[in-house]
């Protein structure tokens, strides 16, 4: 008998609806997805997508985290900003800020950014090919 975890896998499908816009699926849920050349302010393209999967890690790492560290916290906000690099097309830096709205002293602070950044599936994905940098800090 092995003791190697089995590992998660995830599933999404997406479809294009028609020259504007895409849907992406996954479990019950359903999210705009924006593929018109032109843009679509209704829905997250494609690099805004990428941005708010990172700011989802970071907050389902606090929530997994917070527990464990018994570290009390009213909420949280996450904000990025991707710059976007012609040639050849990719994500060439990511800042980010994450606001946590606690009272605990900074020393717990820097703990919670360094569980954030160690144990984050997406942010461990992105960062080795991008600039990915930014700060933790209290509300």
């Amino acid at each position: 008998m092995s003791d190697t975890p089995t590992p998660l896998t995830f599933q999404v499908s997406a479809r294009r609806l028609d020259a504007h816009a895409s849907q992406a699926r996954c479990k019950q849920a359903e999210l705009a997805i924006d593929t018109d050349l032109a843009g679509n302010p209704a829905a997250f393209n494609p690099a805004e997508l990428l941005l708010a999967a990172l700011a989802g890690c970071m907050i389902k790492g606090i929530e997994r985290v917070a527990p464990i560290l018994k570290f009390e916290l009213r909420g949280v906000e996450v904000r990025l900003h991707g710059v976007r690099q012609d040639v050849p097309p990719r994500m060439a830096s990511i800042r980010y800020e994450i606001i946590v709205d606690t009272d605990e002293p900074d020393r717990r602070l820097a703990l919670l950014h360094d569980n954030v950044r160690k144990y984050g599936t997406v942010f461990n994905t992105v960062a080795p090919g991008t600039d990915l940098s930014g700060e933790l800090r209290r509300a």
